[in-house]
């Protein structure tokens, strides 16, 4: 019998399978499968089949895994509108004023971080720290506060409302926060926590629903809000004396503060009229 004659294409190891009843043979070159009909050995046709590309396809998201994260997300709309009514029935300030001997810095503390999650303003929050504690311990029970409150916004968002929320990032502008959230996360959170218009609320939740992680956002939290946070204690602490130069200046960093971010604002605004 007369060898095969050879098929055209890319060189691959031919497999071989024979049937001796119906004299069909089966070439297989990796990449396409060819048949030959051997019954004329002079004659012989050839037919070429190509092997579809057998990409897997992204699997949907399941339903039910759906159903749970949206679960979540409402649980999480649940426990802050929680937290923001409860301000009907209990005063911060009061709490803080009231509270005497030795649990009076870790109550101030507490209330501090539920004030931050209860979306209390922080300036009003660092202010009442310096009022009741100075500046020497108003400032670093302040920034301690802003930490714990960022730490319990984090773990809820990240835990309860990133994964029914991540989907929805669409657009050129939320998709380019997340990447530099995602990619740049300590760099990123810092230049938000400077600025002295970003809401902080807004900005621990931002960076719960991205890709950031943890260490770097708190590392950068801390280091972001001290300049913000010293200024309103220390105007807070000199508050019974307005003549003073403490609070002269740091009533004039609050006011060169509110200026840099309108400015900061309206340039934003005009650029994107712009584009």
């Amino acid at each position: 019998m007369p060898a095969p004659q050879p098929t055209s294409g890319p060189t691959a190891p031919l497999l071989v399978h024979a049937d001796g009843d119906a004299g069909v043979r089966t070439v297989d070159t990796g990449t396409t499968a060819t048949s030959a009909t051997a019954t004329d050995p002079t004659t012989a046709t050839s037919t070429v089949t190509p092997i579809a590309d057998a990409t897997p396809a992204e699997p949907a998201p399941h339903p039910r895994a759906h159903r749970h994260a949206l679960l979540r997300l409402g649980l999480l709309a649940a426990v802050l509108a929680a937290a923001a009514a409860s301000l009907l029935l209990w005063d911060p300030t009061a709490v803080l004023a009231a509270a005497t001997g030795p649990w009076r810095m870790p109550i101030a503390l507490a209330a501090y971080a539920f004030g931050t999650v209860a979306f209390l303003p922080r300036p009003a929050l660092n202010a009442g720290m310096g009022l009741l504690f100075g500046s020497l311990w108003g400032v670093p029970l302040a920034v301690s506060g802003s930490a714990l409150g960022a730490i319990v916004a984090f773990t809820l968002g990240r835990s309860l409302g990133r994964d029914a929320l991540r989907p929805l990032v669409r657009g050129k502008v939320l998709t380019e926060i997340d990447r530099r959230l995602s990619e740049q996360g300590f760099r990123s959170v810092l230049l938000v926590r400077l600025f002295p218009g970003a809401p902080f609320q807004a900005g621990n939740f931002a960076c719960a629903f991205s890709g950031v992680r943890f260490w770097p956002y708190l590392a950068a939290t801390v280091l972001g809000v001290v300049p913000t946070t010293a200024a309103y204690v220390i105007a807070g602490a000199s508050a019974s004396s307005p003549g003073s130069p403490a609070f002269l200046i740091s009533a004039s960093v609050i006011a060169a503060m509110c200026v840099f971010s309108a400015v900061s604002l309206w340039r934003a605004r005009s650029s994107r009229r712009t584009t």
